[in-house]
């Protein structure tokens, strides 16, 4: 058997604020030692080390993911966020940092799982259940889920917060945040503080599983008539602040479904698509996590398993009518709307150059260029993603500095981002322009 040093394993999960924070340091500390080290022996080669180099060396990399991997919570959640921007905040190099994050997650060992049931069900809560898997089928950032069965026959799927990371939200993101500052790869002038407090509140969100489990509830009846989609029960009676009841639904990680067919892959990719479009201009509310682990798919009927809404959120309306009116503008290619829209959106500010404001509504254009030129759209040809990187990575060297965005704009392109690498994943060719439109009319 092949050794995996990265394999998910059992580990305890520091629960004492103190303990992270050491964790935190020592781990900023290393990193720093490394550089410090790495950057000598440049200069004794008579080479002059650039930050990023020194940064991103295969030893670092391993350090940072391994170390939020094992501290979980919001530390871990922080560079699965930053590994899911593709580039309109962070530069690229920062979210190779974490892109490990989102495959590595280790789990409670059982002694800490009794603990934290013990806590929130009381002792002798075991004498209600015929079987409880000790060993989680998923773990993540914040929790992790056992499949189990109550005496009374429910067949349940329990999310378990890991212990501790409600109350170290504040001091992870802050170490998080200057372990970002240290790495010298921010650009000069951003501003990173709100985006860390934005964050923050975020976080603290998705610890509070009461919030999420009305979340769940809630979508269970938006989609409740909608083949395509299933979405697990809550269970209110064995649910609490800090675990999560639902029925159980069986069902395969959706990236195996890019061995199947090519009208399934297109399928599963349109109905996703479908569905973010009617969160955002239907429902008025969406689910902003596209972490893959948050779809299953069935194959024998075709539907698709919706999990984890601790991210889900209302939309602004007036947030879905600025990007109905910038897609209505971009499929129509109105030059001087599409302007003036990106900046009422905050893409680009009052006092954003001119040179810098022809750039962004250039690169914009070139996304419903393709939309309108490519029917059907291949989401594995990287034309367009290649030439969206030459101008993105131009635009940073001309010195532009992204304004800061509000909260909902950030969620919405990581979600329509998320979904389009999902339609990588899974090889998919479809009729964009015919699912935008059905929205835009």
């Amino acid at each position: 058997m092949e050794d995996n040093p990265h394999k998910s394993q059992a580990l305890p999960v520091p629960a004492n604020r103190l303990r992270r924070f050491g964790k935190l340091g020592g781990m900023t500390a290393g990193i720093a030692g490394n550089m410090a080290l790495n950057g000598l022996a440049q200069w004794g080669q008579g080479q002059r080390p650039a930050m990023r180099d020194l940064l991103l060396t295969p030893r670092n990399i391993t350090r940072v993911a391994d170390q939020l991997a094992q501290m979980r919570g919001a530390a871990m959640k922080i560079g699965q966020l930053m590994s899911m921007d593709s580039g309109e905040v962070l530069p690229p190099e920062l979210a190779q940092l974490m892109a490990r994050l989102r495959d590595d997650a280790h789990f409670m060992p059982p002694a800490q799982l009794r603990q934290v049931l013990d806590a929130q069900w009381g002792k002798d809560w075991l004498s209600a259940f015929a079987k409880f898997d000790v060993r989680p089928i998923a773990a993540a950032s914040i929790g992790q889920v056992h499949r189990a069965r109550l005496k009374d026959g429910r067949d349940l799927a329990i999310k378990v917060q890991y212990p501790g990371v409600a109350k170290s939200i504040d001091s992870d993101v802050a170490n998080v945040g200057a372990l970002m500052r240290m790495s010298g790869l921010l650009p000069k002038g951003f501003a990173l503080a709100p985006y860390l407090e934005e964050a923050r509140k975020q976080l603290h969100e998705e610890t509070d599983y009461a919030r999420e489990g009305a979340q769940l509830a809630r979508f269970g009846g938006l989609l409740a008539d909608d083949p395509a989609f299933v979405v697990p029960a809550l269970h209110e009676d064995w649910s609490t602040g800090s675990v999560l009841a639902m029925s159980f639904v069986a069902g395969h990680a959706v990236e195996h479904a890019a061995n199947a067919a090519q009208d399934q892959r297109d399928a599963i990719t349109g109905r996703l698509i479908d569905l973010t479009l009617r969160e955002l201009f239907v429902f008025g509310a969406m689910q902003t996590d596209p972490n893959f682990a948050n779809y299953l798919y069935d194959p024998d009927s075709g539907r698709i398993v919706l999990l984890d809404f601790g991210a889900a959120r209302d939309i602004d309306p007036v947030i879905a009518r600025q990007y109905r009116d910038l897609m209505q503008a971009g499929l129509a290619n109105d030059v001087s709307r599409l302007e003036a829209l990106a900046t009422e959106i905050g893409f680009i500010a009052q006092d954003t150059a001119a040179n810098h404001r022809a750039q962004i509504v250039a690169m914009i254009r070139l996304v419903f260029d393709s939309l309108r030129d490519n029917r059907p759209f291949d989401f594995t040809d990287t034309a367009l993603s290649q030439q969206m990187q030459v101008k993105g990575m131009a635009l940073a060297e001309s010195g532009f500095v992204p304004p800061p965005l509000p909260i909902d704009i950030l969620l919405l392109q990581r979600k329509f981002g998320g979904i389009f690498l999902l339609g990588k994943r899974l090889g998919a060719r479809l009729d964009l322009m015919a699912h935008l439109t059905r929205y835009l009319d």
